[in-house]
Protein backbone atom coordinates (compact mmCIF):
# COMPACT_ATOMS: atom_id res chain seq x y z
CA UNK A 1 0.00 0.00 0.00
CA UNK A 2 1.40 3.34 -1.05
CA UNK A 3 1.25 6.33 1.26
CA UNK A 4 -1.17 9.08 0.32
CA UNK A 5 0.82 11.85 -1.30
CA UNK A 6 -0.03 15.18 -2.81
CA UNK A 7 1.97 17.63 -4.85
CA UNK A 8 2.44 21.36 -4.47
CA UNK A 9 4.08 23.57 -7.10
CA UNK A 10 7.46 25.01 -6.17
CA UNK A 11 8.20 28.72 -6.22
CA UNK A 12 11.47 30.53 -6.95
CA UNK A 13 11.79 31.28 -3.23
CA UNK A 14 11.95 27.51 -2.52
CA UNK A 15 15.32 27.07 -4.26
CA UNK A 16 17.62 27.14 -1.24
CA UNK A 17 15.46 24.81 0.85
CA UNK A 18 15.20 22.33 -2.03
CA UNK A 19 18.98 22.42 -2.51
CA UNK A 20 19.42 21.63 1.19
CA UNK A 21 16.98 18.72 0.91
CA UNK A 22 18.94 17.40 -2.10
CA UNK A 23 22.19 17.46 -0.11
CA UNK A 24 20.54 15.70 2.83
CA UNK A 25 19.01 13.01 0.61
CA UNK A 26 22.18 12.39 -1.42
CA UNK A 27 24.79 12.52 1.33
CA UNK A 28 25.02 8.78 2.00
CA UNK A 29 25.25 7.81 -1.69
CA UNK A 30 27.82 10.50 -2.45
CA UNK A 31 29.93 9.54 0.56
CA UNK A 32 29.90 5.93 -0.65
CA UNK A 33 31.64 6.99 -3.90
CA UNK A 34 33.89 9.54 -2.20
CA UNK A 35 32.20 12.54 -3.85
CA UNK A 36 30.28 14.23 -1.05
CA UNK A 37 30.72 17.97 -1.40
CA UNK A 38 27.68 19.81 -0.01
CA UNK A 39 28.45 23.06 -1.81
CA UNK A 40 28.88 21.31 -5.17
CA UNK A 41 25.64 19.37 -4.66
CA UNK A 42 23.79 22.60 -3.86
CA UNK A 43 25.29 24.45 -6.83
CA UNK A 44 24.47 21.68 -9.30
CA UNK A 45 20.83 21.89 -8.30
CA UNK A 46 20.58 25.67 -8.09
CA UNK A 47 22.26 26.21 -11.48
CA UNK A 48 19.39 24.43 -13.25
CA UNK A 49 16.48 25.15 -10.90
CA UNK A 50 13.22 25.81 -12.74
CA UNK A 51 10.23 26.23 -10.41
CA UNK A 52 7.78 25.42 -13.23
CA UNK A 53 9.22 21.87 -13.48
CA UNK A 54 9.42 21.29 -9.71
CA UNK A 55 6.86 19.82 -7.33
CA UNK A 56 7.01 19.47 -3.56
CA UNK A 57 5.97 16.01 -2.39
CA UNK A 58 3.69 16.08 0.64
CA UNK A 59 2.57 13.20 2.80
CA UNK A 60 -0.35 14.10 5.06
CA UNK A 61 0.45 17.76 4.45
CA UNK A 62 4.13 17.48 5.43
CA UNK A 63 6.82 18.20 2.80
CA UNK A 64 8.86 15.04 2.57
CA UNK A 65 10.60 15.52 -0.76
CA UNK A 66 10.47 16.97 -4.24
CA UNK A 67 10.70 15.97 -7.86
CA UNK A 68 11.69 17.74 -11.06
CA UNK A 69 10.30 16.54 -14.39
CA UNK A 70 11.27 18.26 -17.62
CA UNK A 71 9.82 17.74 -21.07
CA UNK A 72 12.55 16.88 -23.58
CA UNK A 73 12.55 17.88 -27.26
CA UNK A 74 11.61 14.32 -28.33
CA UNK A 75 8.49 14.38 -26.13
CA UNK A 76 9.91 12.16 -23.39
CA UNK A 77 10.04 13.24 -19.78
CA UNK A 78 13.30 13.45 -17.89
CA UNK A 79 12.95 12.81 -14.19
CA UNK A 80 15.86 15.03 -13.23
CA UNK A 81 15.38 14.86 -9.48
CA UNK A 82 13.41 12.72 -7.07
CA UNK A 83 14.52 13.22 -3.49
CA UNK A 84 12.86 12.03 -0.32
CA UNK A 85 14.05 13.12 3.12
CA UNK A 86 16.09 10.32 4.74
CA UNK A 87 13.56 9.79 7.56
CA UNK A 88 10.85 9.13 4.96
CA UNK A 89 12.88 6.92 2.61
CA UNK A 90 12.01 3.25 2.33
CA UNK A 91 8.38 3.85 3.35
CA UNK A 92 6.85 3.85 -0.13
CA UNK A 93 6.78 7.60 -0.76
CA UNK A 94 9.12 7.45 -3.75
CA UNK A 95 7.23 4.47 -5.16
CA UNK A 96 3.94 6.37 -4.81
CA UNK A 97 5.42 9.36 -6.66
CA UNK A 98 6.86 7.20 -9.42
CA UNK A 99 3.64 5.20 -9.80
CA UNK A 100 1.68 8.42 -10.35
CA UNK A 101 4.29 9.86 -12.70
CA UNK A 102 4.45 6.70 -14.80
CA UNK A 103 0.66 6.42 -14.99
CA UNK A 104 0.51 9.95 -16.35
CA UNK A 105 3.35 9.23 -18.77
CA UNK A 106 1.39 6.21 -20.02
CA UNK A 107 -1.75 8.31 -20.47
CA UNK A 108 0.26 10.77 -22.54
CA UNK A 109 2.28 8.13 -24.39
CA UNK A 110 5.62 9.40 -23.06
CA UNK A 111 8.86 7.62 -22.33
CA UNK A 112 10.62 8.61 -19.10
CA UNK A 113 14.38 8.97 -18.63
CA UNK A 114 16.26 9.10 -15.33
CA UNK A 115 19.84 9.02 -14.14
CA UNK A 116 21.15 7.55 -10.88
CA UNK A 117 24.49 7.67 -9.14
CA UNK A 118 26.17 4.30 -9.76
CA UNK A 119 26.44 3.30 -6.10
CA UNK A 120 22.97 4.52 -5.12
CA UNK A 121 20.16 2.25 -3.96
CA UNK A 122 18.00 4.19 -6.43
CA UNK A 123 19.34 1.94 -9.22
CA UNK A 124 17.37 -1.01 -7.82
CA UNK A 125 14.38 1.26 -7.24
CA UNK A 126 14.23 2.38 -10.88
CA UNK A 127 14.79 -1.17 -12.19
CA UNK A 128 11.83 -2.37 -10.07
CA UNK A 129 9.67 0.25 -11.78
CA UNK A 130 10.43 -0.86 -15.33
CA UNK A 131 13.41 1.34 -16.18
CA UNK A 132 16.07 -0.24 -18.36
CA UNK A 133 19.76 0.67 -18.19
CA UNK A 134 20.70 2.28 -21.51
CA UNK A 135 24.01 4.01 -20.80
CA UNK A 136 26.69 4.46 -18.16
CA UNK A 137 28.93 7.45 -17.57
CA UNK A 138 31.78 7.83 -15.12
CA UNK A 139 29.55 8.29 -12.07
CA UNK A 140 25.98 7.71 -13.28
CA UNK A 141 23.71 5.08 -14.77
CA UNK A 142 21.13 6.31 -17.28
CA UNK A 143 17.76 4.58 -17.60
CA UNK A 144 14.79 4.66 -19.93
CA UNK A 145 11.27 3.53 -19.25
CA UNK A 146 9.69 3.33 -22.73
CA UNK A 147 6.20 4.60 -23.38
CA UNK A 148 3.85 1.68 -22.82
CA UNK A 149 0.48 3.01 -23.90
CA UNK A 150 0.80 5.58 -26.66
CA UNK A 151 -1.74 8.35 -26.47
CA UNK A 152 -4.18 8.57 -29.38
CA UNK A 153 -2.73 10.58 -32.24
CA UNK A 154 0.89 10.06 -31.20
Amino acid sequence: MHPTITFEPARASDASGLADLRVEAMQESLERVGRFDPQRARSRFLDGFAPADTLHILEQGVRVGFCVVRLEPDGAWCLQHLYIRPGHQGLGVGAAVLTRLLARADEEGRAVRVGALKESASNRFYARHGFVLVEQSEFDNHYLRPATHPAPGR
